[in-house]
């Protein structure tokens, strides 16, 4: 009995490894952005040139993934250089001294056909905190051109800046504290 036990199990630990798909960001076809409220009139944006993302999955609808992402803060762009090297310094992000930004889900729940909510830990500045955001699996085709499985993304929410030690000396009626951020991608399996 127990050496069928013990080859049962081994069995179904072959599948799950073999089951298990990790998939990694398109760069070209994936973009990390974010959003402030600027003297409470109007909205201000900008994005990350450079991240990695890589989600590992058992189960094709996703339901089980855990994504981690990892930016490199030094190529924060709001398309003007003098506000950019003003974010890199110590005043808000300090990237020569925290270069990069990650996150690493720690859970993922259902939300709906397609929706899930996405809760992991994110690290900005040195500091962590847990956060919650929604996440849109918008499905998995074959892509025409290159042939590659391909799955596309969304994910949204609002993080407190104060949180991380980001501008604290900037009031909320000069840079707002809530940051909107938005993550599209597409991920291909490797």
């Amino acid at each position: 009995m127990k050496k069928i036990t013990l080859a049962a199990l081994l069995l179904v630990s072959s599948f799950t490894l073999i089951a298990q798909t990790t998939w990694h960001n398109d760069k070209a076809h994936s973009k990390l952005t974010f959003d402030v409220t600027h003297l409470g009139i109007s909205d201000i944006s900008g994005l990350f040139n450079d991240f990695d993302v890589s989600i590992t999955a058992n189960k094709a609808d996703f339901s089980d993934a855990v994504f981690e992402l990892t930016t490199d803060m030094a190529t924060i762009n709001t398309e003007v250089k003098m506000r950019d090297d003003h974010l890199r310094s110590a005043d808000f992000f300090d990237v020569e001294k925290f270069p990069t930004m990650t996150f690493k889900s720690t859970s993922i729940q259902n939300a709906g056909k397609g929706k899930y909510k996405l809760t992991g830990n994110l690290t900005v500045r040195g500091i962590t905190k847990t956060v919650t955001m929604d996440l849109w699996y918008r499905g998995t085709i074959e892509n025409p051109q290159s042939k590659v499985k391909t799955a596309g993304f969304q994910l949204t929410g609002v993080i407190n800046r104060s949180d991380f030690n980001i501008g604290p000396k900037f009031p909320e009626m000069a840079i707002s504290e809530a940051v909107r951020i938005k993550a599209d991608g597409e991920f291909q399996m490797k």
